[in-house]
C-alpha cells in the first residue's frame, strides 16, 4: 500500500513535509529549518462521499452508489476530494513538484496513518517518500524520526477503512428505519447508538426506581475532659440500622425486614427520649494502617474524565486544548489508552520528585503501569509533558492561555505523582454501646502524604485536600464513659442511580472497550448534536426520541447494539490493524453474514415488520380506575396519552419527571386548556390557557374557526397559574400602542448627508417577541430590561428608550464573541466568531457560515473555523443570489432576443439607403 522510493529528483535540494494542521506545521518548521517546506493537508483529504451530489458520475446507476461502497466488489470504497481542499491538494502538488522528497508526518494512529495513505493517492509522488513517526513534537523526536523513517503501515490503514466502511454501512442502511419508523433526519451509529442505549438504560432504571427511607439517630458524646464526638446510630437491640443498599430499588422496601432496625420519625424520637439520659462507655477502638497507591498516568479517557471532575471542561473542549498543547510541543500525543511511560520519561519524573519533593517520596525502584482498559494499545505511551527534561508549569504561565496552562498543570501533576511513593495512614473505628443501642465512628490519619502531595484526584488543590481527608479523633479507651449530650433524629431516604456525565460515560464506554480514544468526544457531540441527549447541568439526559429508538433497535436489531458485539468489532479491527484478520472477509461476514443474517439480512422486511405505533410508545403506568397510560413520540414533540386524551410535553423533559402521577395531572391541564377562561368582549370568541410543544400560551378561537385562531406566548418568568382571564386578553393586545414619538431634528449619516430621524412622528409599540419584550418605532428596536413588562411600559419610558444606543440588533455595534490570532490565509483579513440574528457565525470578512449545532464557540480551533469557511466557500454563493442572477442573465438574453428584430430592420433600412446613393 505503501508507495516504493523512487530515486526521481528534480534537484532543488527541497524537502516536502506534510502534517495535518497548521500548528503542528509551524513547530516542526521550527526544528526542522531550511531545505524543508511544512505545509498541512488541514486534515482529511478524501473521504466517502457526502451525499448524491459528491457521487461520481460514473457510479450514479449502480445500486450500491448511495453507499459510497461497492458491495458487489469487495467493498471497493468511492473516495472523492471533500468541498473546499481542491485548490488546496493543487498547492500540495505543486510544491511536490518543487520537492526532492516527500515526508508524511502524519499522528501515529489510524487516522494519521490513513491520511498519508490518501496523500500518496493524489499526489502520486515521483521522488523518495518517507513516513515519520513520532510521540512528541520536540526537537529530539523529530530528530528521530528523521534518522528512522518507515513506510506507511498497510494494516493501520487497512483497519481504518474498514472502521470507516462498517460506519457507512451501519448508518445508511440502518438510519431510514428510523426515517421511516419513529421521525425524519435521525440518525444510527456503530458506536452512537450503543452509547445512546446506555444513558437511556440508565434513565429507565430512574424512572423505574422507587425511594425508600428510613430515620435513624446522631449521638453527641463528651468525654470528662469536655471533648466531644458525634457517631450515627448502627444498632438498637442488635438488630442493624439499615442502609440505602438493604433497600428494593422496586418498590422502597427492605428486603429483610425481619433482620433489621426499621425506624420511621416518631420511633426515632421515642428511641431518642428513651436512651439519652442512659450510661454510654466505648466498646472498642480498632486501628488499622493502610496504603494507597499514585493513579498512573493519563490516558485519553482518564483526561477527559479528570479534566471533566476538575476544571469542567467537556470532552471536545479537552481534545481541543491537549490538542494545542501536542501541536505546540508541550505533551506528547493525546489520543492514547496507554498508561506506559518511556524509560527517559520515567527517569525525569523521578529526579523532579526527588528535587521538588525530597528522597522520602521516591520509590526505590521506578513505577510501572499496565492498563486495565479491553484493548489498549501497550507500544503507545500515556500523555505527558513532552521534552527531556519536562518543562515546569510556573515557566509556562506566561506561553500558554488560561485552558492550555490548567491542562498542562494537570498532567505535569499526575505524571509526577505517578512516579512517588505511597500514601500511608490510619483508620481508627470507635464503638460506643449503651441503653442496649450500638453508636459508631471512623476516623483517619494521614502519616505520610506521599503521592498526595502532588496530585489528589478530583481536587485542584492537593494541600487543601490533605486536610480534608483528615478526620481526627480525640483519645479513647476501651471502657472510657462517655456523656451524651444530644441525640438527633435524622431521616434519611435511598437515591435512584446518577445520570451519566461526559468523564462517567466516557469511563463505562471505555471499561466496556467500546470506541476508542479517538472516538469518545465525537461521540458525545454526536448524541447532543441529534438532540438523542441534552444537558441538564454536566448530566446528560435522553430524549423520549432517544427512547423510542433504542426500543426500536433492541426489540428488531439487538445485535446492533448489543455491548459486547460492538466491543468485538474493536477487537476486530485491532486485529486486521495487525494483518490477523482479512478486511474484505470481516466486511463480507458483516454485510451478508456467514452462517448468521449479516446486517442485509437483518433488515430485510423490517420496514413491513416494525408497527410505528408500538415504537413511538413509551409505558408510564396505569392508575387504579382507568387506562394505561403512555408517552408517545410524535413527529414534532412528544405528549402523553391516555385512551383519547392527551396533553403536551415538552422536548426537553426529563423523562424520570414524567411519573404516573405527573402524567395524569398533565392529562387534567389539558383537559381544563379545552375551557375557557372567558369569552373576548371584543371578538365574542372564547380565550384558552393551552399548552403547547414550547410551552403554555393564550389562543383566542377555535381551530375549526373559518378565522385562525389568535395566539399569544407568556411573558419571562410568567407561570400557567399567574394568568387569568384579564392577563390573558393582557396578552392578546400585544402589541400595545403607546403614541407617536415627538419630532426630532435631522441626522447625518456616515457620509455626512442630513437625513430624517426614522423615530420622529411614529408610532410607538410594545412587543413581546421571540428573544424577549421590546419598544418599537419606525425601524428603531430597543430591548425592555427584565423589570419592564410590555403589559406596563410607559409612553415615556419608551422614548427614553429609543434614545439610548443600540445594544443588539443591525444597527448595534458588534463585540465578537471569539477573534483567532492569525488572519485568513485566504481574505488576509481577521477570522473571527459574531453574534448574529440566528445565532453566532465564524467570517473571514468575505465568507459567512453558523456556527453548527453543538458546537461551542470557545471551543472552535482556528484549522475548524477555516475547515467550514473553506466549505462554505466551495458551496459557491447562496441559492437566491445564484437565482437573482440566473434571472438577470434570463432578462439580459430576453432583452436581447426582442432587440434583436429591430437592430437587424435598421440594418436593413442603412443597406437600402446606401445602395440608392451608390446608384444614384
Amino acid at each position: 500500500m505503501a508507495k516504493k522510493k523512487s530515486s526521481s529528483s528534480n534537484g532543488s535540494g527541497q524537502s516536502l513535509v506534510i502534517v495535518e494542521s497548521p500548528a503542528k506545521a509551524k513547530t516542526i518548521g521550527k526544528y526542522l529549518g531550511k531545505g524543508f517546506r511544512v505545509e498541512a493537508s488541514i486534515g482529511h483529504v478524501r473521504d466517502l462521499p457526502q451525499g448524491a451530489k459528491q457521487i461520481p458520475a460514473k457510479y450514479k446507476g449502480e445500486p450500491w452508489s448511495n453507499l459510497g461502497v461497492n458491495v458487489e466488489d469487495d467493498f471497493k470504497p468511492i473516495y472523492v476530494v471533500p468541498p473546499g481542499k481542491t485548490k488546496h491538494i493543487k498547492m500540495l502538488k505543486d510544491e511536490l513538484k518543487k520537492s526532492d522528497s516527500l515526508y508524511l508526518a502524519t499522528d501515529e494512529d489510524r487516522e494519521g496513518e490513513a491520511i498519508s495513505w490518501h496523500l500518496l493517492e493524489l499526489l502520486k509522488p515521483k521522488v523518495p517518500v518517507h513516513r515519520l513517526v513520532f510521540h512528541e513534537i520536540t526537537k529530539d523526536a523529530i530528530q528521530a524520526a528523521m534518522d528512522g523513517p518507515r513506510d506507511v503501515d498497510e494494516g493501520l490503514v487497512r483497519a481504518q477503512e474498514t472502521r470507516r466502511i462498517l460506519d457507512r454501512l451501519f448508518g445508511y442502511e440502518v438510519s431510514p428505519l428510523l426515517w421511516r419508523k419513529v421521525r425524519p433526519r435521525l440518525s444510527a451509529g456503530r458506536v452512537q447508538s450503543v452509547a445512546v442505549r446506555l444513558i437511556v438504560e440508565r434513565e429507565r432504571e430512574r424512572m423505574a426506581f422507587v425511594t425508600g427511607s428510613w430515620w435513624d439517630l446522631i449521638g453527641t458524646f463528651a468525654k470528662e475532659s469536655g471533648q466531644r464526638l458525634e457517631a450515627p446510630l448502627m444498632s438498637v437491640s442488635g438488630k442493624k440500622i439499615p442502609t440505602g443498599k438493604d433497600f428494593d430499588s422496586t418498590n422502597g422496601k427492605l428486603k429483610n425486614p425481619d433482620e433489621l432496625m426499621h425506624l420511621d420519625e416518631q420511633a426515632a424520637r421515642n428511641l431518642a427520649a428513651r436512651i439519652q439520659s442512659g450510661e454510654f462507655r466505648v466498646a472498642s477502638v480498632e486501628e488499622k494502617p493502610y496504603t494507597t497507591k499514585p493513579y498512573p498516568p493519563f490516558t485519553t479517557s482518564t483526561l477527559q474524565q479528570e479534566s471533566n471532575r476538575k476544571l469542567g471542561f467537556t470532552a471536545r473542549r479537552t481534545m481541543q486544548v491537549a490538542q494545542s498543547l501536542y501541536e505546540n510541543g508541550h505533551i506528547t500525543y493525546m489520543r492514547t489508552d496507554s498508561t506506559n511511560l518511556a524509560k527517559v520519561a520515567v527517569e525525569d519524573a523521578r529526579k523532579l520528585v526527588d528535587s521538588n519533593y525530597g528522597s522520602d517520596y521516591l520509590p526505590a525502584e521506578p513505577r510501572t503501569y499496565k492498563s486495565k482498559v479491553k484493548n489498549a494499545q501497550e507500544a503507545h505511551e500515556a500523555i505527558r509533558p513532552a521534552g527531556h527534561p519536562f518543562e515546569l508549569p510556573e515557566a509556562m504561565k506566561t506561553t500558554l492561555n488560561s485552558d492550555e496552562f490548567r491542562l498542562f498543570d494537570l498532567i505535569w501533576k499526575r505524571t509526577i505523582a505517578s512516579q512517588m511513593a505511597d500514601s500511608r495512614g490510619r483508620r481508627i473505628v470507635v464503638t460506643i454501646e449503651g441503653e442496649d443501642c450500638v453508636f459508631q465512628i471512623s476516623g483517619k490519619t494521614i502519616d505520610f502524604p506521599g503521592y498526595l502531595r502532588a496530585y489528589v484526584e478530583g481536587s485542584d488543590d492537593p494541600n487543601a485536600e490533605l486536610a480534608d481527608q483528615e478526620k481526627a479523633l480525640p483519645n479513647l479507651e476501651v471502657g472510657e464513659l462517655l456523656t451524651c449530650t444530644a441525640l438527633e433524629a435524622k431521616e434519611h431516604s435511598t437515591q435512584p442511580p446518577g445520570r451519566f456525565s461526559e468523564a462517567s460515560l466516557t469511563k463505562a464506554l471505555e471499561e466496556r472497550g467500546i470506541g476508542r480514544p479517538s472516538t469518545y468526544a465525537s461521540i458525545i457531540d454526536t448524541i447532543l448534536a441529534r438532540q438523542y441527549v441534552f444537558k441538564k447541568a454536566s448530566a446528560l439526559v435522553p430524549t423520549w426520541v432517544a427512547f423510542s429508538v433504542v426500543k426500536l433497535l433492541e426489540e428488531n436489531l439487538g445485535t446492533l447494539v448489543d455491548y459486547a458485539f460492538t466491543a468485538q468489532m474493536e477487537d476486530d479491527l485491532d486485529a486486521i490493524s495487525r494483518g490477523e484478520t482479512g478486511h474484505i472477509e470481516y466486511l463480507d461476514n458483516f454485510y451478508f453474514g456467514n452462517g448468521k443474517p449479516g446486517l442485509k439480512k437483518q433488515l430485510e422486511n423490517k420496514l413491513d415488520e416494525i408497527d410505528p405505533a408500538k415504537i413511538s410508545r413509551i409505558y408510564i403506568g396505569k392508575p387504579d380506575d382507568g387506562e394505561d397510560v403512555f408517552v408517545r413520540v410524535g413527529r414534532y414533540s412528544p405528549y402523553v396519552e391516555q385512551g383519547d386524551r392527551t396533553a403536551s410535553l415538552k422536548d426537553e423533559t426529563p423523562p424520570d419527571e414524567v411519573t404516573l402521577e405527573a402524567a395524569l395531572k398533565l392529562l387534567e391541564q389539558a383537559a381544563l386548556a379545552d375551557e375557557p377562561l372567558g369569552i373576548c368582549p371584543d371578538t365574542q370568541k372564547p380565550v384558552y390557557l393551552k399548552t403547547g410543544r414550547f410551552g403554555p400560551y393564550i389562543q383566542r378561537g377555535d381551530t375549526d374557526d373559518e378565522e385562525k385562531p389568535q395566539n399569544a406566548g407568556l411573558l419571562k418568568g410568567m407561570e400557567p397559574e399567574q394568568v387569568d382571564f384579564e392577563t390573558a386578553l393582557k396578552l392578546l393586545s400585544l402589541p400595545r400602542t403607546l403614541g407617536v414619538h415627538p419630532p426630532m431634528p435631522p441626522v447625518k449619516n456616515k457620509s455626512g448627508e442630513e437625513k430624517p430621524d426614522p423615530r420622529s412622528d411614529q408610532e410607538i409599540q410594545a412587543f413581546n417577541g421571540r428573544y424577549g419584550p421590546y419598544v418599537k418605532c419606525g425601524t428603531e428596536t430597543r430591548s425592555l430590561p427584565d423589570d419592564v413588562s410590555p403589559l406596563e411600559v410607559t409612553f415615556d419610558k419608551a422614548v427614553a428608550l429609543l434614545a439610548e444606543p443600540k445594544r443588539r440588533g443591525r444597527g448595534a455595534k458588534k463585540e465578537p464573541l471569539k477573534v483567532f490570532d492569525k488572519p485568513s490565509p485566504v481574505t488576509e483579513k481577521p477570522v473571527q466568531i459574531l453574534d448574529g440574528r440566528f445565532g453566532p457565525y465564524i467570517t473571514d470578512g468575505t465568507t459567512n457560515i453558523s456556527v453548527r449545532k453543538g458546537m461551542v464557540v470557545e471551543e472552535i480551533t482556528y484549522d475548524e473555523a477555516l475547515q467550514l469557511l473553506a466549505e462554505k466557500a466551495a458551496q459557491g454563493p447562496p441559492k437566491k443570489k445564484k437565482a437573482a442572477k440566473k434571472k438577470a442573465a434570463k432578462k439580459k438574453s430576453t432583452t436581447k432576443k426582442k432587440a434583436a428584430p429591430k437592430k437587424k430592420a435598421a440594418k436593413k433600412k442603412a443597406s437600402t439607403k446606401k445602395t440608392t446613393k451608390k446608384k444614384s
